[in-house]
């Protein structure tokens, strides 16, 4: 897993990535984080995860994705469905989902760059080091970023 700091979103519009992933609840609601931000400079991300069916425990692992163009800059965004839900206490963060669905990713986005944010471990609660193995274990050998705020 290579690191950098910035603005994943930011680095996104320059042509650093190909692919952008990160987590989402399975309410389709992206209120809170970067799933917000996604939602409101991207609505392309926000109407893709809007096809899916609001509280279903079989999307998690999965993702919906949307063709980005702006300019001619191109690239995917991936809402991955990492946590059920977000309301309550403890850890909503899915260990097994976000497995699932970087498995996934690879499958689909080999040769891609890809890049995410501290996906799991900001407002879901999960353990940064556990979801950094799982991660790095499903893309052992890709082209892979995570994008730290300049503050985190």
């Amino acid at each position: 897993m290579k690191e950098c700091r910035g603005d994943l979103l930011v680095l996104a519009l320059q042509g650093e990535f190909d692919v952008i992933v990160h987590g989402c609840n399975c309410f389709c609601n992206m209120g809170a984080g970067i799933a917000k931000s996604i939602k409101k400079q991207f609505p392309e991300a926000y109407a893709a995860d809007q096809t899916t069916l609001s509280a279903d425990h079989a999307k998690l692992g999965s993702y919906s994705q949307a063709r980005i163009q702006r300019d001619d800059r191109q690239f995917v965004i991936l809402n991955a469905y990492t946590q059920f839900d977000w309301r309550g206490q403890g850890v909503k963060a899915d260990y097994a989902a976000i497995r699932k669905a970087f498995a996934a990713i690879r499958k689909e986005f080999d040769g891609f760059r890809i890049a995410y944010p501290l996906i799991g471990a900001g407002l879901a609660g999960g353990d940064w080091a556990t979801i950094a193995a799982i991660i790095d274990e499903e893309l052992d050998g890709m082209d892979h970023t995570l994008v730290r705020l300049p503050s985190n």
